[in-house]
């Protein structure tokens, strides 16, 4: 499927939806908690629908109601699990995959193409270290995880995905020793680390930090039944934001930013650099923007999913936009770095890629063009939001959105945007 994309500007209020990364986190520990565990606010996208389902392959009985999950009875260690399939979700596969080494029998875990893709080798060589069997192809999925694991001192290295860590942090409390967690070479994506500890300490588990994004102690303990509400998604939100500053006539974005910590907060101050005004209330935001942007240099270590709603602001900068340090976008969905540099040229921005990331300039005369999103749900919504810009455009895979943002162009179209489903 394609869009087509005509020059729109937007106005009125648009609500920004519900944190991905809070909402895989909350289900998983909500599961491990059980006793009617209630996750309020939830995201219910291809994503999160597919760690719902594999809490359920766990044995715990979740139930949905509207825009929440309670969790009657929490995962059953003692069940025999059939084959996992996480869809699209790199949270739930290795998330699971820490889970699975808790259970004694067998567990096989894969994906779709896209995930198969994806490495999984650190986190497995970090769980047979302490007692699991592991097995994978070329170290992707699919994988077979065999416990249980019984804890100890694990080395990890950082600088492939956070999500490594995160599942052995989760995992941790339940072990028989509790886990000693060293992590070696710079840690990538901290602020999803930070989530993670958060979203433990809600549900009654303290993470003992000893050097900070280098050493963790988590001991023995129990997660608590409790109510958790999931903020807005910051990623979706600097998406929702460069669509203000590129094609907005008053647009207001309503939702509860809570005081969760996200990494992709940072975006507000990405924005004020580049001369836009950005006004937050305790639950909706504004902004004011300049003519041209200014440019800059960003350094995207700890928020690579801002890669792409960053990158298409080059399309009204004065100045290049540089971003740097982001050399993990290349191991997400897809290579964000080679898609973006090789579909933004096809609009008149001159690029130049660089192994860790872009830089972007306007050359002052954009054009409409085809642009393919590779089915990655935040490329596609970053092409859509610059064709609004530039008009007479084409964006492949919309049904991409269905991971993060389903309701996408639905609540775009309602401000003003002209997209279509051709």
């Amino acid at each position: 499927m394609k869009c087509k994309i005509e020059k729109s500007t937007i106005s009125g209020q648009i609500v920004c939806p519900p944190n991905k990364s809070y909402t895989h986190r909350a289900i998983f520990l909500a599961s491990l908690a059980g006793d009617n565990s209630k996750v309020e606010n939830v995201l219910l996208s291809a994503d999160t629908l597919a760690t719902i389902e594999a809490c359920k392959k766990f044995g715990a009985v979740i139930e949905i109601e509207n825009s929440s999950i309670i969790v009657k009875n929490p995962i059953n260690f003692d069940k025999i699990v059939p084959e996992i399939n996480t869809e699209n979700s790199g949270t739930t596969i290795r998330i699971a995959s820490g889970i699975a080494g808790l259970f004694s029998e067998e567990i096989t875990l894969t994906g779709d193409e896209s995930l198969q893709k994806r490495p999984m080798q650190p986190l497995l060589d970090a769980l047979s270290s302490i007692g699991a069997q592991c097995q994978s192809t070329n170290g992707k999925p699919p994988i077979k995880i065999k416990g249980k694991i019984s804890g100890g001192d694990v080395t990890i290295p950082g600088n492939f995905s956070s999500q490594f860590i995160s599942a052995l942090l989760i995992t941790a409390p339940l072990t028989e020793k509790g886990i000693n967690l060293s992590i070696k070479d710079n840690l990538v994506s901290k602020p999803y680390l930070d989530a993670t500890i958060a979203t433990m300490r809600k549900f009654g588990v303290s993470v003992q930090t000893l050097i900070p994004y280098k050493r963790y102690n988590i001991s023995p303990q129990i997660y608590n039944p409790t109510t958790f509400t999931v903020p807005i998604d910051f990623s979706s939100l600097a998406l929702l934001l460069s669509a203000a500053v590129l094609n907005g006539d008053e647009t207001t974005i309503k939702g509860n930013i809570g005081n969760l910590p996200q990494g992709d907060e940072v975006f507000i101050d990405i924005l004020e650099q580049l001369g836009v005004t950005v006004s937050i209330d305790e639950d909706e935001i504004k902004i004011k923007s300049p003519e041209t942007l200014k440019g800059g240099r960003f350094d995207l270590s700890n928020s690579p999913d801002l890669l792409p709603p960053l990158a298409i602001l080059a399309l009204n900068s004065e100045s290049p936009i540089e971003i740097v340090n982001v050399k993990h976008a290349r191991l997400k969905e897809t290579d964000r770095i080679a898609i973006t540099s090789r579909e933004l040229v096809k609009l008149g921005i001159k690029v130049q890629e660089k192994e860790d990331g872009l830089v972007l300039e306007s050359t002052g005369n954009p054009n409409g063009a085809e642009l393919n999103s590779e089915n990655d749900h935040r490329l596609f919504m970053a092409f859509c939001i610059a064709g609004m810009y530039v008009g007479d455009c084409i964006v492949t895979d919309p049904e991409s959105v269905q991971v993060s943002y389903p309701n996408f162009i639905e609540e775009m179209n309602k401000i003003g945007a002209k997209i279509q489903s051709e």
